[in-house]
């Protein structure tokens, strides 16, 4: 897939949103749109891919696992609409990668400063688990995200399934062994094209609330990596 213009990655999204590949996740995608939260009860929910979102010039890219059930299959929009969402874009906006603190929904206003933000996975899986096929299906898509945001030079893995499911991808598409490569916070790894790989605990209510990470780690780590992208 070749991805070369804004038309084109337009082009892209599209074709992700109408994916229909694993039948698994298609059906709790649309089986969450319709048995909704309670305190969604009045609102539309999206039940389809998720795309990413940001500056199509990014030299920082940002990369989940998936969607949320009730945020971004909700909303439409990655990290969008729930609790990680809410922490991660308060840090985003402390280092100005975001012009504001908050993403509740599409067309809100937000905006990301050399950053794109995407997940390995465009569905969201039962109990946040996909399968290896799942993740392979949706490596396509990642591969032309990548070719496409051809200024990249740092990759931000929230969470240890998503730091995994971006070393399976050089490992499939590349042919290339980094099993070696292990997930840590804060823990830095060499890329094919001399891209960086940067590990950090995924900001889920989890994790913060029992402390794993919290507001002054995310942002040193995020602080760390914009100084590497200022240094280069």
């Amino acid at each position: 897939m070749n991805i070369s213009s804004k038309s084109n990655l337009l082009e892209l999204n599209s074709k992700i949103i109408k994916c229909f590949e694993c039948k698994r996740l298609v059906n709790f995608r649309e089986k969450i749109a319709k048995d909704k939260r309670k305190m969604y009860k009045t609102e539309t929910y999206w039940g389809k891919p998720i795309v990413g979102f940001g500056d199509e010039n990014a030299r920082l890219l940002i990369i989940g696992l998936a969607p949320a059930a009730h945020g971004g299959n909700r909303t439409g929009r990655v990290f969008t609409g729930d609790k990680s969402s809410d922490f991660l874009f308060k840090c985003l906006n402390e280092v100005k990668i975001s012009n504001q603190d908050t993403s509740n929904y599409k067309n809100d206003g937000l905006k990301l400063f050399n950053a794109y933000l995407t997940l390995s996975l465009k569905c969201v899986p039962p109990e946040d688990k996909p399968t290896k096929q799942e993740l392979l299906n949706c490596f396509k898509f990642f591969k032309a995200e990548i070719n496409f945001l051809k200024n990249v030079k740092i990759i931000l893995a929230l969470g240890k399934i998503a730091f995994d499911s971006i070393i399976q991808f050089y490992n499939f598409e590349h042919n290339i062994k980094l099993n070696n490569y292990k997930f840590s916070h804060g823990g830095e790894f060499v890329l094919p094209e001399n891209k960086i790989l940067v590990g950090c605990y995924h900001p889920s209510p989890r994790n913060v609330n029992t402390g794993r990470i919290d507001f002054e780690k995310f942002v040193s780590l995020l602080k760390s990596i914009k100084k590497k992208l200022n240094d280069e």
